[in-house]
């Protein structure tokens, strides 16, 4: 293994770490906005979910990204170079912004970039990359009518039972819900950085002839992601919890349930999904069971805005990240 792949390695590691600490408002957001958790707990609890999820999902996301979004014989050092760099610097603009923006669809967005400008619109997988976009509206709209179904559910249930009881009784089960969005989460968009770094491996000859996830991978990529979730990005926790919409422990059991029905349906399926999305869908859906107005539309369009100019701003940042890498 040479230097410039040693690089590329920590660099994708990089990139799954800010992709934890990016998203770690997708698992926290909930649970500490309605008080259940201590955004230090919370976080912990989240990162050790993110962590374990390889004992629960198949490695069919990260075989999407390594072979299914851009033709794998055209990568190269320059193209995964281009592709974290494009995907980092979207991640930290979006963070600096407190964005809640899916580190999915700007890695997807990097390696179409750099693909494009090596090879042309031929290098790019259509069919892997249709699937992709499809769901950038079908996850969150999953999530919306998942968290506002639960949502009704379950208050139609509880109706006649104290409040008392039902926070109490929620409190508790915010604590298994918010743990299988991480595992969910953690199933997600862990693999795809395993994707990457596998499809650089296998472009530099070293997985042979077949393309495969090394287990050293999965056990690194894990790792990062986990130990960006513990860091947190408290600037998105911020939007994701309290400016989308006010939510109680119920609504928060509701909202992340509902995000982790979805994620874990499309990982069994290899479907490399936005974890943001679907969990501000079903933030909505739960805000919207209250009245139409309790969710803030204003900050979810600004949102909805930033999802769609997602892939094409980090495919520019990629395309000039890969010029440069190609000129020196």
């Amino acid at each position: 293994m040479t230097i410039a792949i040693l690089g590329l390695i920590l660099l994708a590691l990089a990139f799954d770490f800010l992709n934890g600490f990016h998203d770690s408002a997708n698992s926290i957001a909930t649970v500490v906005s309605t008080r259940v958790l201590s955004p230090r707990t919370a976080v912990i609890w989240a990162a050790f979910f993110n962590f374990i999820a390889f004992l629960f999902f198949g490695l069919h996301v990260a075989n999407t990204i390594g072979k299914g979004i851009i033709d794998i014989t055209i990568v190269d050092k320059s193209v995964i170079f281009g592709t974290l760099v494009g995907a980092c610097g979207w991640n930290l603009i979006t963070w600096y912004f407190g964005l809640p923006t899916s580190s999915s669809h700007a890695l997807i967005g990097g390696m179409i970039g750099a693909a494009l400008v090596k090879s042309g619109t031929e290098a790019l997988v259509r069919k892997g990359i249709l699937k992709t976009v499809t769901f950038i509206f079908i996850s969150p709209t999953v999530g919306l009518f998942l968290g506002l179904g639960l949502s009704l559910a379950v208050y139609l249930l509880f109706k006649n039972s104290s409040r008392f009881l039902v926070d109490h009784i929620f409190r508790k089960g915010q604590l298994i819900s918010a743990a299988l969005y991480s595992l969910g989460h953690g199933g997600n968009d862990a693999q795809k950085t395993m994707g990457i770094i596998a499809s650089l491996l296998f472009s530099a000859g070293l997985l042979g002839e077949k393309f495969y996830i090394p287990f050293w991978v999965v056990i690194v990529c894990h790792t990062a992601i986990a130990l960006g979730t513990m860091f947190g990005g408290w600037r998105i926790v911020k939007t994701m919890g309290q400016k989308v919409a006010k939510l109680q422990p119920i609504d928060g059991f509701c909202a992340e349930t509902g995000a982790a029905i979805m994620l874990f349906v499309s990982s069994a399926f290899g479907v490399p999904v936005s974890t943001t999305h679907t969990i501000t869908g079903a933030i909505m859906g739960v805000g919207s069971r209250q009245r139409f107005s309790a969710v803030r539309w204003g900050i979810a369009g600004n949102i909805i805005w930033a999802w769609l100019l997602t892939i094409p701003c980090s495919a520019a940042i990629s395309a000039v990240a890969y010029t440069i890498a190609q000129k020196t």
